[in-house]
């Protein structure tokens, strides 16, 4: 059984340093607190700068004993993720989790995969490939993925609060609703309607 308080606890945590980290956990829906939405900054000094990642973040019956099933949903060029599916190869998303792991960690790590990739253990055969063959084409390749699919212009968000606000929500939660879920107008109407 999922031990709810404890997430709730992680959400607070979370929501304390969002500033300092740039990272954000928040539910998907307000059904249930076993489907959830990571958020992580590129780490600067990398192709991925400037983008703003989002991950999916389902909680097994076992957590926190279990470890979270963490999938990108931002499309990502790099050797340890799926460029296809977006799943990730992380050593605690398997079986090196601890329960004194908690989600902020989980994705603090997986931002330090970004950081450091691990070629020679991928889950995506042709990125590793490029990696480790022609280095400054993955480069490129990893940055156009970033611009093309992890950045939303100032301006792009303002045309999506106005969407919004258009089909009858108050400006200030259309906005903050969008932020709480990294721009995605689709998540974000989806939890102005739950809401």
């Amino acid at each position: 059984m999922i031990d709810f308080a404890r997430v709730q606890k992680e959400l607070q945590e979370c929501g304390k340093d969002v500033e300092g980290s740039g990272i954000r956990v928040a539910p998907k829906s307000d059904a249930t607190l076993a489907r959830l939405v990571g958020t992580i900054p590129g780490p600067i000094g990398t192709p991925y700068e400037g983008g703003v990642f989002q991950i999916d973040i389902t909680l097994p019956d076992g957590y926190p004993f279990e470890p979270p099933k963490m999938q990108f949903s931002t499309k990502v060029w790099h050797p340890n993720i799926s460029s296809q599916s977006g799943a990730i190869c992380l050593d605690i998303l398997k079986d090196q989790w601890s329960p004194a792991l908690t989600l902020k960690t989980a994705l603090l790590s997986v931002q330090a995969l970004l950081s450091a990739p691990e070629p020679d253990d991928p889950q995506d055969a042709v990125v590793a490939k490029q990696y480790l063959k022609d280095y400054q084409t993955f480069i490129s390749t990893a940055r156009y993925w970033t611009e093309t699919f992890a950045k939303t212009s100032s301006r792009g968000i303002e045309e999506k609060v106005q969407k919004l606000v258009e089909m009858g929500f108050p400006e200030a939660q259309a906005r903050t609703t969008l932020e709480s879920v990294g721009g995605d107008e689709n998540l974000a109407l989806e939890k102005l309607c739950s809401g």
